[in-house]
């Protein structure tokens, strides 16, 4: 079993993962509930008009129609929870990697396997790829579906585009935590670093266009990459697939170099 730690890795997430599965499925259902009781309200439409430009900005509001299935979610769901469950999902993930397994007195059991340690660390970012590419699919299965009982008609093509770059969100801080886990092997410097950060460029993003000083860090933050082109309405944005792709694989790289020359505690 050892010398597959990716289904390892899976394995022993298995029940976690099933409440996660079961979480996210129950969440869409929420949100498909209250959605005919909001497309009769078009007076939501002039509150969020009314909101100062600031919150707009930070929640995604900027140009979404409540009245409207997709713009509905945009403001809902997509601006906000969404991120929030699959950045938390990658980031437990990518920190019990390597700072986790040390934490709990379990890495013993995967250095002296017979296998590199750059396979471990790349064995486990596969873990936690799949992990949260699977989770955010499963967010978007539910909202085609459940969104049927309640007439919402999203465009599964749309839908997709945005749990791409959900999961691509996800998977950047993700990768922050394996590799904080793998340069420091600290398990709580693992989750509070790339929580921090989360929190730091959603501000970033959300306040770019209205801060000068802030405007030229705006396109460096992952949930510009997320959101800008709003690919819930747009479809999927490819320079912003390959900036996510690009984080991630160079924190990966520093993830296995960080963990093959570090002495690890046993």
């Amino acid at each position: 079993m050892l010398r597959d730690i990716t289904t390892k890795t899976l394995r022993d997430q298995g029940r976690t993962l099933v409440w996660w599965a079961l979480s996210v499925v129950l969440l869409v259902a929420m949100y498909v509930a209250i959605w005919p009781s909001m497309r009769d309200q078009p007076a939501l439409n002039d509150f969020l008009d009314q909101m100062p430009e600031a919150f707009r900005n930070l929640f995604a509001t900027t140009g979404a129609d409540m009245s409207t299935p997709i713009g509905y979610l945009q403001i809902e769901l997509m601006s906000f929870m969404a991120p929030i469950l699959v950045i938390l999902y990658a980031v437990a993930a990518g920190s019990s990697a390597v700072a986790g397994e040390e934490s709990r007195r379990t890495i013993d059991l995967l250095v002296t396997a017979p296998v590199s340690r750059r396979r471990i660390v790349l064995e486990k970012t596969l873990a936690m790829v799949v992990g949260t590419v699977g989770l955010a699919g499963l967010l978007g299965v539910a909202l085609v579906v459940e969104g049927q009982f309640a007439d919402m008609g999203l465009p599964p093509g749309r839908v997709a585009a945005a749990m791409l770059h959900l999961a691509l969100l996800g998977l950047v801080f993700g990768a922050v935590a394996l590799a904080v886990g793998c340069v420091t092997g600290q398990a709580g410097l693992s989750k509070a670093i790339p929580a921090g950060l989360a929190v730091v460029t959603y501000l970033v993003n959300g306040l770019g266009a209205m801060v000068s000083w802030l405007e030229p860090m705006q396109r460096l933050s992952p949930f510009y990459q997320y959101a800008a082109h709003d690919p819930l309405r747009n479809g999927v944005s490819w320079p912003g697939v390959v900036v996510a792709l690009a984080t991630v694989v160079v924190l990966v790289v520093l993830s296995v170099l960080g963990f093959e020359r570090r002495d690890v505690r046993s």
